[in-house]
């Protein structure tokens, strides 16, 4: 059961990433809102948006979309500003947390990495900032990571990527904040996804329970667990929150 926030009602809402793992549980959370959901991301989604029509009498809009290639990613942003209004709720989602030493990294796979887990981020805000100083404001929460907090090292790439998110969060509060914009960060932590299953050992017990010891919370965290705090991070509820980042982790990192 989720909270209602009713002021999210009929919001336009962009998620990049929004038809699978976390992104997939935001865009059924938002659309159970009742607010017009837009999102993007590389693989199909067909099936998907058949099952949120089905369950909420309503088809999110879906676009494919390389967000690495910023052209695309403002042309979907402006697709989504036509069919449902200005975007005044921003979710940058997607990312990207391939497994990585740092003698691996040359300048192809800086920028791959970049492109998907900072560039976009930056340039998504960047876009949807002009209508929501025009619509007098608006919500953005950018997903980050506890793992540069905890200071991984499995992925240095991505480990940057979401120190950067963060600055930036805090940056664009300080310069958007006069225009009644707000911009969050909210950090998961590790979240058993059907992706991190296949491609990092989730489904292992040990796996699971080495990470269930730094956890305060002894329960693996679902997609679900995330969307309740976007969901309030994005709604008037946290009116006077901007610039903060929130971990949703079962109590592994402390933030403050």
């Amino acid at each position: 059961m989720q909270a209602i926030f009713p002021d999210l009602k009929d919001k336009s809402v962009f998620i990049t990433g929004g038809g699978s793992g976390i992104g997939a549980e935001l865009t059924d959370g938002f659309m159970a809102q009742g607010a017009k959901v837009a999102f993007v991301q590389r693989s199909p989604a067909g099936e998907f948006c058949d099952a949120m029509e089905e369950k909420h009498g309503q088809r999110p809009m879906f676009m494919p979309c390389d967000i690495s290639n910023t052209d695309s990613l403002k042309a979907a942003i402006a697709q989504a500003d036509e069919a449902h209004g200005p975007v005044t709720i921003l979710i940058n989602n997607a990312a990207n947390d391939a497994r990585h030493t740092t003698e691996q990294v040359d300048e192809e796979m800086w920028e791959k990495n970049t492109g998907v887990n900072l560039k976009p981020y930056f340039f998504a805000c960047q876009t949807v900032a002009q209508n929501m100083r025009a619509a007098g404001g608006g919500a953005i929460v950018n997903m980050s990571s506890i793992s540069y907090i905890m200071g991984n090292g499995d992925y240095p790439l991505y480990v940057m990527a979401n120190g950067g998110i963060t600055a930036l969060t805090r940056g664009l509060a300080r310069e958007l904040g006069p225009d009644g914009i707000r911009v969050n960060a909210l950090a998961p932590g590790w979240v058993k996804t059907d992706k991190q299953a296949r491609e990092h050992g989730f489904d292992d017990v040990d796996v699971q329970n080495a990470h269930l010891e730094k956890q305060c919370l002894k329960r693996v965290i679902a997609p679900e667990d995330i969307v309740g705090p976007v969901l309030f991070l994005a709604s008037d509820t946290s009116a006077m929150m901007t610039g903060q980042l929130m971990a949703v982790d079962g109590g592994v990192v402390v933030t403050g």
